[in-house]
């Protein structure tokens, strides 16, 4: 599936992904690929990229935003967000 972290200045990560872990308002939640579409606000906290089956993640840090699923696309619009590496 196909994932972009965007926020109002960049792109910060294009690519594809096995899955994401986000934190929603109401509590962390996971897409895979073929998810039905969804959209839902995120609070500030970490987005787990999980690369692989084989269990490789990237992490990042989110202000809060939006999340947009359709077409196993995942959409993250982001007010804020960083790399972990660079926190």
């Amino acid at each position: 599936m196909q994932l972009e972290i965007l926020t109002p200045e960049k792109r910060l990560f294009s690519g594809e992904v096995y899955g994401v872990q986000m934190p929603g308002v109401n509590g962390l939640f996971e897409v895979l690929e073929k998810h039905a579409p969804l959209v839902s606000a995120l609070k500030e906290g970490k987005v787990k990229i999980i690369k692989d089956k084989q269990q490789h993640f990237s992490y990042f840090y989110i202000q809060g935003g939006f999340v947009e699923v359709l077409n196993n696309k995942v959409t993250i619009l982001a007010e804020e967000a960083l790399p972990m590496d660079d926190i």
